[in-house]
């Protein structure tokens, strides 16, 4: 199975796994993704994930999810998508849920919340809203 859209896929594993209260969920690795898991580290939205060789030479990212009694809900809401990317200028960034979520960004420094790149004077490619 080819999956066009690996940030989306991954999103929703994370989402699903809180959803069905599992420990941790198995994503298919790729830079892209350790790098966005490493902002959802340092925004508490997840507990940890480590890369690992478990699946016949296929890294794949481990990612173990924060105690369903300190974080009960996961919303994603993807604004770019493979079909229809959307950008923004630093100025454009805007706070999600009255500065409750974390909005992501890809810019040219790599991926980082929306504050970090207003912060930073970066603009960038809009990944996803996580409330």
């Amino acid at each position: 199975m080819i999956i066009s859209d690996g940030i989306g896929d991954m999103l929703v594993r994370i989402k699903n796994g809180y959803m069905a209260k599992l420990s941790k969920v198995l994503i298919p690795f790729s830079g892209e993704k350790e790098r966005t898991l490493k902002v959802l580290l340092d925004s508490k939205l997840i507990a940890n994930f480590l890369k690992s060789e478990a699946m016949e030479f296929k890294p794949l990212l481990e990612v173990e999810l924060l105690d369903n009694a300190l974080n009960p809900s996961f919303e994603v809401k993807r604004i770019s998508k493979p079909g229809r990317r959307v950008y923004m200028k630093a100025k454009e960034i805007y706070p999600v849920k009255g500065k409750k979520g974390i909005l992501l960004v890809s810019t040219s420094k790599g991926v980082m919340t929306g504050a970090q790149a207003k912060k930073l004077a970066l603009g960038g490619e809009v990944l996803a809203e996580i409330f």
